[in-house]
């Protein structure tokens, strides 16, 4: 039980670190900490490195922001992390992708 009770504080800490407030839907969450990333409001991309993300041929990942109807915004930006709701268009799958900060690329 334990176990279950620190799984919720800990994504409970999230939501609250980023202003999400959960409702109707639970998604899953992905820890894209380690990527370098950056978000127009419509796409976030993201890839393993600052040079990939650069490079010309843009060897980055891309996934489209998901605008669930629920909610009034899709990306959740906190002191030291983003949230974002993602479509990677595979597989029908929907889930938060959290970003690091201080990777995000300009």
């Amino acid at each position: 039980m334990e176990l279950i009770k620190n799984y919720l504080d800990a994504r409970q800490e999230i939501y609250d670190h980023v202003g999400f407030e959960e409702d109707w839907v639970v998604y899953p969450i992905d820890d894209c900490t380690d990527k370098f990333w950056s978000e127009d409001g419509k796409i976030v991309r993201y890839a393993n490195t600052e040079d990939e993300f650069k490079e010309q041929y843009n060897n980055y990942y891309e996934d489209e922001i998901y605008t669930q109807r629920f909610y009034k915004k899709w990306v959740y930006e906190g002191k030291d992390f983003t949230m974002i709701f993602c479509n990677p268009r595979v597989d029908g799958m929907i889930w938060f992708r959290i970003f690091d900060n201080k990777k995000r690329v300009n």
